[in-house]
This record gives structure tokens, sequence and C-alpha cells, in this order.
């Protein structure tokens, strides 16, 4: 669990999140170092176009793609400077969490190890899927839900599998998980592949799934460490547009009129965006809400596109799944209730006594619940799936496991201890 704690510090005004990496955006463009992907098949569809820089695009190393993606960020909302410098941190000392944190560079790598891929049908995707993008949630009748409960990198995308699949590689590397990769490619694939055929199903863990169930609600999602871990989270020290003040609010009981605002440090790809709590007493125990602010995808910067929509909504409201009650929208900002039962499941709050291949093979076949979303491309999506036969997904995601490894390595011998990237 990533949860390490810090001086409090208000978010700050947009401004590049790391001085010390040499160049702004303006400079990296005119010196022709930008994550260039040469064209997306089935990008005009959706209605996005690049924009006509012009002259040659040099891809960046993961330094310098880091430097310029985080300017742009902080073009784009109030980043915490402290909170990215956590985050790089976090970036040297797993291949994981570097994986998590660098969606950005994710789209260059895979542009150019998996070029077959890259011209596939496009549906609407959470393009930074990792195994541990999954969670649970409760729906209006109060049932528990499983599945994908992250969705801030929502752009079309084709066979984001290969990155699920590429995340258990690195967790089985780190000894998170104990099957082979050979099992873990076949479970991701057999899963996507049965829920595109039949349709997808969302997951209810009632009397079906009940091992998924005992999964969800292992001994690690206890209540009493889920609040000591929320009441130990800091003051917000920050302001909230109105809009987001009333989302909140409204959000919470109706008897509801004191909660304590406090700033939450949580993820990794989008650590250092402002995530805010309000924390409640109701009946006699502690409820609470999260604020988080959104940002454009990172397609939108690899690909200069122009538009700044967040479509995180439309695939919600889209895909195959059982809809979070609790879940609402205010401009660039999503609010969701947290709960020991509501929120995403981490590998080491599974119980050791686990069936990995048929957890991989539900993941698999959620990643389908999501692309299923997309209606009008699924039949171009059945044909190209047909054609992939023997070990294309093993493939790909061996070619960016050794391409996400090498970038890794890069970051560390240019990280140090003291927080500076050279």
């Amino acid at each position: 669990l990533i949860e390490p704690q810090r001086p409090i510090s208000a978010s700050v005004r947009p401004q590049p999140a790391h001085k010390w990496l040499a160049g702004s955006i303006t400079q990296t463009l005119m010196q022709g170092l930008w994550i260039g992907i040469c064209s997306v098949p089935g990008a005009d569809i959706f209605g996005y176009h690049r924009l006509a820089l012009g002259g040659a695009k040099t891809a960046m190393n993961v330094v310098e793609a880091t430097s310029a993606y985080e300017d742009w960020l902080a073009s784009n909302i109030a980043v915490d400077v402290s909170d990215i410098a956590l985050k790089h941190q976090l970036m040297h000392d797993s291949a994981f969490a570097f994986l998590r944190a660098t969606y950005y560079r994710w789209i260059a790598l895979s542009a150019k190890q998996c070029a077959d891929l890259a011209k596939a049908p496009q549906v609407l995707s959470v393009g930074d899927l990792h195994i541990e993008n999954f969670g649970t949630w409760r729906d209006l009748e109060g049932r528990l839900i499983w599945g994908v409960n992250d969705f801030e990198e929502v752009w079309p995308a084709a066979y984001t599998v290969v990155r699920l699949t590429t995340s258990a590689y690195l967790a089985i590397d780190a000894v998170h998980l104990s099957l082979k990769r050979k099992e873990a490619w076949e479970a991701v694939e057999e899963g996507y592949r049965d829920s595109i055929a039949k349709g997808g199903r969302p997951f209810v863990l009632a009397e079906h799934h009940r091992w998924l169930r005992r999964l969800a609600v292992g001994e690690l999602r206890d209540p009493v460490l889920f609040w000591r871990k929320i009441l130990a989270c800091p003051t917000y020290q920050g302001d909230l547009p109105k809009d987001v003040w009333r989302m909140i609010r409204g959000s919470l009981p109706l008897r509801t009129e004191h909660y304590k605002l406090k700033s939450r440090i949580a993820g990794l790809g989008s650590l250092g965006h402002p995530r805010v709590l309000a924390l409640a007493t109701f009946d006699g125990a502690h409820i609470v809400r999260e604020a988080k602010q959104l940002t454009p995808s990172a397609w939108i910067w690899s690909q200069h596109l122009r538009t700044t929509e967040i479509l995180s909504r439309k695939l919600i409201d889209r895909a195959v799944r059982i809809r979070d009650p609790h879940v609402h929208f205010a401009e660039h900002w999503i609010v969701r209730r947290l709960a020991p039962d509501c929120s995403h499941i981490e590998l080491e709050t599974l119980p050791e006594e686990r069936d990995e291949e048929r957890m991989l093979y539900h993941m698999g076949w959620e990643t389908a619940n999501i692309h299923l979303g997309s209606p009008k491309a699924i039949a171009a999506l059945k044909k190209d799936l047909a054609r992939r036969k023997g070990r294309w997904l093993h493939k790909a995601a061996k070619a960016m496991q050794e391409a996400t490894l090498n970038d890794w390595r890069v970051w560390r011998r240019n990280w140090t201890r003291g927080g500076r990237v050279s």
C-alpha cells in the first residue's frame, strides 16, 4: 500500500512540476524532442485530430518525457510538487510502480514495440490499466460489485490487455504473483476473448463469484485499518471550486452538517493531482467522500490533439457495468464514496491462498466489459481478434516489459535520493 505521509502543503498554482529538469514544453518542442506516434488508426472516428506541428519528432528518453509531460500537466491542474517528488521516488523504487506512474511513456513505447497492434480497431478504454486497477463498490441494491474502478486515463485505444498482462509479468518478477507468465497471459486472453464473444457481464459478488468475494473482503481490508489510515490524513489546505463543494455536500447523507476536509496521498499515475476527503460522522460511525481532479488523457499530450475533453463519464455510462450510485462528476472533478469494501484491491491485501489464474481470467473478462462500451467498433474488433493466433499477447507483453524495464533503469540512473533527476 502506497500511503506515505508528508508535511502538510497546499496545492500550488500551475507551474512546472520540477524545475531541475532542463527545458520547458516550449523549449522541448523547439528542440524537436516530443513523443510522436506516427498515426493512430481510428482516431478520426472519435473526432480528434493531431496538431500539425511540423518538423521531425525525435523520441525523448524517459527523463525528458517526464519533464515535458509534467510541465503540460501543471498547465492543466494545480499540481502538488511534494507529491510529484514522492512519485519520482516510488518510480525509482519499483518497476511495477514505475509502470503505473508512466502511462504517458507507455503510449510512445507501445507504438514502437507493438506496431501491428497499434493498427487494430480502437475502442474506448482505460489506457493505464494494470492488475491493481480493480476494486469493489456497492450498487443501489447494496450488492457488492467488482471491476475496474479507476477511470482517469480514458481514451480510444487498442488492446489494453497488453498493458494488463505486462503488469502481471512485472508482479510475477517481484514475487507478488506466484503463477508462471504462460499461465498469466493465457488466463487474461481467454477471459478477454470469452467476454467479447458473449457480450460481457458485470461481476455481482453475491450468489455467484463467491471465491472472488472472499478475495475482495480479505482480512487486510479490515475497517479498523481503513479508518486508521483515513483519520491520519492531514488537514486539507486550499480552495475548491464551488461546483465541487456542492457535489461533496450533495453526496453526503441529508443529516450530515459537519465534516472535515483532509488531503489524501494515493495512486501513482494521479499522484500530484488535488485529492480531497470529506470526513464526517453519521449515526455514530465514520463516512467519507473523495473529490479528485481529473486531467485530460496523456494521449492528448502525446498526440497533440485539439481537445481537453475528459471521457471518464462517457465510458462509465457505456461499458457493461453496474453503476456506483455514489460516483458523480462536475467539470474536471470526480466525487466518490470510499469505504473498506469500496476501494481498489491491492495485491498485498489478497489472501495467500488464491486462484491467480482465475483472477486474471476475470480481469481479462472485465477489460472486455469496458471495451464493449464501443459497440460500433466491436464487429471490427472481433474480426481482428479472430486473426490473432498463438503467442501474440505474450510477445507484445514481453516486448513492453523489456521496454519498460529499460526505461526504469534509465530513471534509476538519473534519480537520486535528494529527489533530483539529471
